[in-house]
């Protein structure tokens, strides 16, 4: 790629870096849209699952003989329970006489009403007219101990009574039944007869009882409330009664037509009204026309199971009435439905079977006939749950995208664009450069603390490094060149010397020629100064520094360095050190301080014993020296000298300084002090 188009950064770890994110933001839809198929699918399932189980809970609720009993009384009871109406049983007749039978079947037929007070009443005929027409009551009340009716007394309202009241088709009849004891009373139970005498128009009961009229009454020795004694007079216990009413208007239509139909089309219209008295009292123990009774079950109760879409529908079968008994469908509030996108998504995910109707069919056999449910099921419905949690994903599936989102632009921003300019800069530096410039590298943007700043630093210090070697390259060049130069340098300051000599006995110009012959061996055969200074070795002994400094102070007027002066101490200080190169070294400061003091003033040394080191200070007067140059200054080549002076001082008399210094076990440092500077010489005590 570089070499079709060399000025483009490579585009691969980018575009792996942006495949990358873009599969994962793929992958999130896929798996949200993949979920949500799946929840669709066990959605369906499950929808199904509840279907069957509520059609077999609700054939099996019809099946019961509390089912059938709604079956055959679809409109009872009304919108007004009381009065109550006759329900039509599913038995043909009701044992009267026997008290757990009859109970029983009033239990079974789920025809009781329930009233407060564990009260209880049922009213209901047989589905065989052959029985005879006789509305049936079925009920319970509390009271306390029960008094019978003494034989031979007129007055009826001396003991416990039922007072039975039916209307219809303009008639009324009513019965006034005091109990009439049938047998001992025990400690277990009490049972005693119903014998209803009849009540005219005036509220006169007959004189002799109606002998149609059956019924019976138990009661419990057990209180009702189990924490109040049997035998205490708040005692109140469940009296349960049992009563054949004989409706003459029925036995009439049964004598003059045996194929009446049956039950009477008014069912409905009947009223029967029921009251439990105490002896002498005018307030009714029980009344069926009390308000707060509780309705049996209905066909309407089922509405309560139907599922969202669900409707049922109940109609007769084989006869002249055939029709829908009733039609039942679901009136709950209807799931939110989500948003509309979400909805079109949900409709369109597939689903196996998912579209086709559900429905269920079951025959109801009674006594009076067949009735057909049919129950039909809408699985889309459930799709309203499923646009709730399509929107609950989305939620989800834009939390992560987002998050996709601020990580891609995170990384695009702090590793990708870094790369990128890395990159570009990198490749900036394979173009030519010039010599004196150097290869540089723009860091700029790139700096911080991370593994991508560690990498550009390195790189910006091993360009550093390969600036540093091509600049000291190039002096090697130049130094190559002049080392004759060099050479010479350093033989013009003994020679100088020695020509300022005079000649006489204690001629001193024999140490300066000792000095010129040590620069020569030192120089000779090397290919630059500073290797040879470098290569150099050192005759280190003991010297009297102290006798070494006074004879360096007294002599420098002849190496052209005046007013010198020198701190003299008493008693010698012994240092080890090379006593030509340590002259070396101290004539190039006193060199380096003659040129930089101000005119006329002295240049100073001094000496400082310490316990293991000597200490020579050499001070001068003038400019001082710039803080960011005091450690360069004894770096090779480095010189404060400008123009003409460049070529006569080349930078390299401190660098011997120190080198020397260095080889003989001490120290050199340059120090600005308040009028000028002072070298510092530090020699290790011998």
């Amino acid at each position: 790629m570089s070499r079709w188009w060399p000025n483009r950064v490579p585009l691969r770890l980018r575009v792996f870096f942006r495949s990358a994110f873009l599969l994962l933001t793929i992958a999130t839809v896929a798996l949200a849209v993949f979920e949500l198929r799946e929840e669709k699918q066990l959605s369906y399932r499950a929808y199904r699952e509840l279907f069957d189980r509520n059609t077999q809970q609700i054939v099996a609720r019809l099946q019961h003989p509390s089912g059938q009993l709604a079956l055959l009384n679809p409109t009872l009871p009304g919108p007004t329970l009381t009065p109550l109406h006759p329900l039509l049983l599913p038995f043909s007749a009701i044992d009267f006489d026997d008290k757990a039978k009859a109970q029983q079947a009033a239990e079974m037929a789920g025809c009781l009403v329930q009233y407060p007070d564990s009260a209880q009443l049922c009213v209901a005929v047989g589905n065989n007219p052959v029985a005879g027409g006789f509305i049936y009551a079925v009920g319970a009340f509390a009271s306390g101990t029960l008094v019978t009716h003494e034989l031979g007394d007129l007055e009826l309202t001396h003991a416990h009574r039922l007072v039975v009241d039916v209307a219809l088709r303009g008639r009324h009849y009513r019965w006034i039944a005091p109990l009439e004891p049938e047998g001992p009373r025990t400690r277990v139970k009490f049972s005693a007869r119903l014998t209803g005498f009849e009540i005219d128009d005036d509220g006169k009961a007959a004189e002799r009882p109606d002998k149609e009229f059956r019924g019976w009454l138990w009661q419990d020795s057990r209180c009702l409330d189990r924490t109040v004694a049997a035998a205490s007079p708040g005692c109140l216990s469940r009296s349960f009664f049992s009563v054949r009413l004989p409706v003459g208007l029925f036995s009439e239509e049964l004598r003059d037509n045996p194929n009446m139909i049956w039950p009477p089309k008014d069912l409905a219209q009947i009223q029967v009204r029921i009251q439990a008295f105490a002896p002498g009292e005018a307030a009714a123990l029980f009344d069926s026309n009390r308000p707060g009774a509780s309705a049996p079950f209905a066909l309407s109760d089922l509405k309560a199971q139907l599922l969202a879409g669900e409707t049922l529908r109940i109609r007769r079968l084989n006869t002249a009435s055939s029709g829908d008994v009733i039609s039942l469908a679901f009136e709950g509030d209807a799931p939110a439905s989500g948003a509309h996108l979400l909805r079109r998504l949900v409709a369109r995910l597939p689903v196996p079977a998912g579209d086709q109707p559900l429905s269920a069919r079951q025959i109801i056999t009674t006594p009076v006939g067949e009735f057909e449910v049919l129950l039909t099921g809408n699985a889309h419905s459930a799709d309203g749950n499923l646009a709730q949690l399509a929107g609950r994903l989305a939620i989800f599936a834009a939390a992560m995208l987002l998050a996709i989102l601020i990580t891609w632009a995170a990384i695009e921003r702090r590793i990708i664009h870094r790369i990128t300019l890395l990159t570009k800069r990198a490749a900036s530096v394979k173009h030519p450069v010039d010599a004196a410039g150097g290869l540089h590298l723009d860091l700029q943007g790139l700096r911080g603390s991370d593994e991508l700043s560690l990498l550009a630093g390195v790189l910006s210090e091993l360009l550093q490094r390969i600036n540093d070697d091509a600049k000291r390259e190039q002096l090697r060049v130049e130094q190559e060149k002049n080392l004759w130069h060099a050479v010479g340098h350093e033989i013009m300051a003994p020679l100088q010397s020695l020509t300022a000599l005079h000649n006489s006995a204690n001629d001193p110009s024999v140490r300066y020629v000792d000095r010129m012959r040590q620069a020569v061996r030192v120089l000779y055969g090397s290919a630059s100064p500073s290797d040879a200074f470098l290569s150099a070795s050192l005759q280190v002994k003991t010297l009297d520094v102290h006798a070494f400094l006074k004879t360096v102070a007294d002599n420098a007027a002849h190496a052209g360095i005046v007013q010198v002066q020198f701190d003299t101490l008493a008693g010698s200080v012994i240092v080890k050190a090379d006593e030509y190169s340590l002259e070396d070294v101290v004539t190039h400061v006193l060199s380096n301080a003659d040129r930089h003091r101000s005119p006329g003033t002295p240049i100073r040394m001094t000496l400082h014993s310490h316990c293991n080191a000597a200490e020579v200070r050499i001070h001068n007067r003038g400019a001082q020296i710039d803080p960011m140059m005091l450690g360069k200054i004894f770096e090779y080549g480095v010189s404060a000298a400008a123009g003409a002076e460049t070529t006569a001082h080349r930078g390299q008399g401190l660098f011997v300084a120190r080198t020397y210094m260095a080889k003989m076990g001490g120290t050199i440092e340059a120090v600005n002090v308040e009028d000028g500077v002072e070298f510092v010489l530090k020699l290790a005590a011998a």
